[in-house]
Parts: C-alpha cells; structure tokens; sequence
C-alpha cells in the first residue's frame, strides 16, 4: 500500500545535492579531500579565546535579540559603514542569521513571490536554484562565458554578455542574483560589470541579492566592489556576509544582510517565524572579533586583508602543480576555489555509462583510482550550460601548512603527474 503521506510538492526535484553525494565519498582518510570548502586552517587564536570568554558570561548562554545580538550588529555597522561610506542602522538594516544561506533564504522568503522570475549567473553556487523554487518563482540562468577567441587563463576572463543579459529581463523578474568573488569560478565582477547589472536593475525596478560571503578574499591586482554602493542601488540591493568565510570558521554558521530597512524588514520578519536567533556566544565572539579588525583596517595585520595574502602563494602553488600535470587551472581573482579544465587529459571514461555528465564521472574515478577528491562544476549550473562546464573540475586551496593541501602536495604532484603525465 503507498502512504499518502508523500513530500511536499515545493520540495520536488530538490532531493539531489552534490555535497551529500561527494563528501560522504571522500570521507576516507587515504583520500586528499581538495573538494569541499572547509578550511582547515586554524581560526585566529582570539576569535576562539571571544569565544571561551564569551560561554563563560552566564546571561550570553540565554536567548538574545531575535534579529541580531545588540553588540554583533553594532560592530557589522561599523564596518560595513566604513566599507559603504554611509552610515548603517544596526536595528533596521542589519539581520544576523544561519550563514549566508539562512541570509539568502529569508530573503528570497521575505521577498520574492511565486510566479517571479529570478536571474541567476552561472555557474552559481549549487542552493540558488532549490531556494529560488521553494519560493515558488521561477530561476531564469545566464552563464558567464570565456571571452571570444582568448585562452581562458584568469577567472576574469569569464564574463557576462551585456545583450544576453538584457534580455533576462522580463516584467515578471522580480531580482538577480550575483555572487562576487564568484564561487566556484573566483571571478571579482569589475566595476563596469556591475554598474551594467545595475542599469538594468533599475530600469526593469528589478531587486539585487549580492552573495558577498568572500568580499575580504580578493588577490592583488583586483578589487571588491559593492554593488550596493553604486549609484540608485542601496535602495534595491541586499547584500549577504558570512563570519565563517571572513574568520575562518565555517562550523559556526553565523551570516548576515545587509539592506534598506524597507527591505530587510521583510526578511526580519521570515527570521522571527522560522529560526528565531542565532547562538548569542557566538554572536558575541563574532562582535569582538569584527572589532578589533574595525580598528586595524588598513594595516598588513588586518585579518580582513591578511587571509587573502597567506592564500595567494597557496593559490600559486596548486596551479603550477595541475599545469604540471597538464591540467588548465582557471586562476581565481577573489575566493579559494580553483576551476581546473581537464580537456586536455583526453581521459576516456565511457566505460562509466553515459548517466552523469563527464565531470561527475570524472571525480568519481579520480577518488577511487588516484584518493584524490574534487566537485563536478556541472552541479553550479543548470542544464543548458553542462556541456559547457563539463570538462571543468573544483580544487580547494584554503588549507594550512601541515594540513591536507601543503602537507600532501608531494603526493598531489606525483599523483597527478603519474596519472596524466607532464605537461
């Protein structure tokens, strides 16, 4: 007898995900896991020592303010009022959630209607689409794409096309969605760029919902603009921020939105019927933290800049290796994900069935041939676009220098040289 007690239907289709089907797989210690972006490198020491002081205070154990704990807000606008060059309130256009993905749910929840569209710029990271359907609007995806006739070697050499992208717009777009540095691909959108994402969004009065969990990751030569400070768009634009992408401490899934208190108050409002608050600890932890930074913004010691730098010679070093081993690595500008092309491999992999697009495959047998684990780029895009990204595979590089990156990068080399030869 079949139960009628089924899934709902906004859930349908969603079941599938690529972390639940590659990081129980490269869970094996004998694997180098370079596939999830879990850092390990050690958070710094006085974000744990806030932590600890934090737990010891009996009253940060209980409950606090349901949109964000009064010290962590008043630090976010601090700095974030720095960064946008005008004052923030802490109370009406701040709201501290679950990550970035409790920031982007309450918003397309808060926001977004059914029967919307909403523009998506591929590759994307992989819960836009299902977030986008449990609202109950439609995702209408664009890809970026390498520039004509050039040998893609930097992720800015990937980009929107301005004639495409107009017409994504629609009466029924209701926002887009952009993520700079891009994850997976690490492109840092120019200022161009988003002023012509802008002009559209306020020519169709069209909303901007910017993922900028990586805004402090961008190497040298390139640099983060907000597109929330760009001429008419504070107004129109939540921005999304993450303490476990800026402190290295993902586990603690504390993010943040920042926007116009006609618009945050919205997603306020899907915060106080869903989760409620966050941890107040580590709220606090988090405050203390963005302080001290707040005070050293500018210096070489600032963790905000800091990080960036010490994951430059990281990034360096596990492209050299994959170019040694006749891999195409995508140089990233911002971020700590490496696309890797392995067209060049010529890897026949038709014995593995013709049911997953080749860079599924791919992973597959790279983890179980050669304990060396990656994710299918073809899970960030939808499916008009995986013949494009197929050939392309996610390295990881935010790893510590006794720790799975640095420690087998000798392994790494002789792994892939041995699999694919020099180049």
């Amino acid at each position: 007898m079949v139960s009628r007690h089924t899934h709902s239907k906004r859930i349908e289709g969603l079941d599938k995900n690529v972390w639940v089907a590659f990081t129980s797989v490269a869970a094996d210690p004998s694997i180098i896991n370079l596939g999830q972006g879990c850092p390990d490198i050690p958070p710094p020491s006085y974000v744990k020592e806030a932590l600890a002081k934090a737990a010891s205070v009996d009253r940060m154990n209980q409950y606090t303010r349901g949109f964000g704990h009064p010290s962590l807000v008043k630090a976010l606008s601090q700095v974030y009022g720095t960064v946008y060059g005008r004052q923030v309130d802490p109370l009406k256009e701040i709201l501290v959630t679950v990550g970035g993905y409790g920031s982007l749910f309450s918003t397309l929840q808060g926001l977004v209607d059914e029967g919307d569209e909403v523009i998506i710029v591929e590759p994307f990271f992989d819960c836009y689409v299902p977030m986008v359907r449990l609202a109950g609007a439609k995702p209408v995806l664009i890809p970026l794409r390498p520039k004509s006739g050039k040998k893609t070697v930097s992720s800015a050499d990937w980009c929107l096309d301005p004639d495409e992208l107009s017409a994504k717009f629609s009466s029924k777009t209701k926002a887009i969605i952009i993520n700079t540095p891009n994850n997976p691909i690490g492109k840092v959108f120019t200022r161009d760029e988003l002023q012509m994402i802008a002009d559209l969004c306020i020519k169709h009065d069209t909303l901007c919902f910017s993922d900028e969990v990586y805004e402090w990751l961008v190497y040298k030569g390139h640099h983060h603009v907000k597109i929330a400070t760009l001429p008419g768009m504070w107004d129109r634009t939540i921005t999304i921020g993450s303490a476990g992408k800026t402190f290295s401490v993902t586990g603690w899934k504390l993010g943040w939105s920042i926007g116009p208190e006609h618009l945050i108050k919205h997603l306020q409002t899907v915060m106080q019927n869903t989760l409620y608050t966050c941890p107040t600890p580590l709220q606090e932890a988090v405050a203390q933290a963005l302080l001290l930074n707040y005070k050293l913004m500018g210096q070489p010691e600032c963790y905000f800049s800091s990080l960036a730098e010490e994951l430059e010679g990281k990034r360096d070093r596990l492209a050299a290796i994959l170019q040694e081993a006749g891999m195409t690595p995508v140089i990233p500008e911002g971020g700590y994900f490496m696309l890797v092309d392995v067209t060049p491999l010529n890897q026949d992999l038709s014995h593995m069935g013709e049911d997953e697009a080749y860079d599924y495959k791919f992973v597959r047998w790279m983890i179980k041939e050669k304990k060396l684990a990656a994710i299918p780029v073809t899970a960030f895009v939808g499916e008009e676009s995986k013949e494009q990204f197929e050939k392309y595979i996610r390295f990881c590089f935010i790893k510590t220098a006794g720790s799975s990156l640095v420690l087998h990068m000798p392994t790494i080399h002789t792994q892939c040289c041995q699999l694919f030869g020099p180049a």
